[in-house]
């Protein structure tokens, strides 16, 4: 069996291809011994437009010296058909799933793009849209106003994962997360913000391993004070002592995805998500 350490994955589509990476996404996190080199290619929505992007994913096959992999979503066959003069592997997702599905159901499917859209309805959009916004507006302590709106806050030292995961929620279930950072003054204290106090109940924390804080420190404000691995290991151990003494539940975001830790998070907090 080939086992590549790199390989080309394209994520196609006739549509914005959200669909295609995030099912594609799943699927190759099966396999973390490969780096995956990742290339988008959006509104390849006719026959023309298809046979234009083989020569950039045959000369990715080329230099790999391996078939690149493309993960695809077309209602439309006639574009993805094109693709199979490719050298590469072809995973179509609608193709797979969607005529065992109309067989099953009884019924022809629709072959229009944005379809998955209208599976949500509006009230569930603007719902997610207005906890887009609350997430935005409450990110990093940034507004104390309406704190009480919040489903869950989320506490920890700066860049220890809070805000995309805040973001993840409201966006991916519409619930309202607001974040708060834990600060040296509030290690000096030994106690939480004051204006977190009547909220304890919606806290839930996040941790991170010293050495990777220091990279992501480091990649914003090299050689400072603030990157610094010993300011790093200092400020996680203040933040973890705090938690455990003030009683909040946290976990440590340094090898859990966005999704994973927003699981749970959910699951730690009871949140059911506003879905439809």
């Amino acid at each position: 069996m080939i086992k590549p350490t790199r390989r080309s994955v394209f994520f196609i589509s006739d549509g914005t291809g959200i669909s295609a990476e995030t099912l594609g996404l799943n699927l190759l996190a099966h396999f973390p011994g490969v780096e995956f080199h990742q290339v988008r290619m959006p509104f390849i929505d006719s026959p023309e437009k298809a046979r234009a992007c083989l020569p950039a994913i045959n000369k990715a096959a080329q230099e790999d010296g391996l078939r690149p992999i493309l993960l695809m979503t077309f209602v439309n066959e006639d574009v993805s058909v094109e693709f199979c003069h490719a050298d590469a592997l072809c995973l179509d997702f609608f193709k797979t799933f969607i005529g065992p599905l109309g067989q099953e159901l009884g019924m022809l499917p629709t072959r229009s793009i944005g379809q998955g859209r209208r599976v949500v309805d509006n009230s569930v959009y603007r719902h997610r849209m207005e906890a887009v916004n609350y997430s935005l507006e409450h990110d990093d302590g940034a507004s104390e106003r309406h704190l009480s709106e919040a489903e869950v806050i989320l506490v920890g030292v700066s860049r220890s994962g809070k805000t995309p995961t805040s973001l993840y929620l409201a966006m991916q279930f519409g619930i309202r997360a607001a974040n708060y950072p834990l600060i040296p003054e509030d290690f000096e204290r030994g106690k939480l913000p004051s204006v977190l106090d009547q909220y304890r109940k919606k806290l839930f924390g996040l941790t991170i391993r010293p050495e990777r804080l220091h990279e992501i420190r480091s990649e914003r404000r090299p050689n400072s004070k603030y990157a610094s691995l010993d300011n790093c290991r200092l400020e996680v151990k203040q933040a973890e002592q705090l938690m455990h003494r003030e009683n909040i539940r946290w976990l440590d975001s340094t090898t859990r995805s966005i999704e994973e830790i927003a699981a749970k998070v959910m699951q730690e907090c009871g949140l059911d998500g506003h879905v439809g």
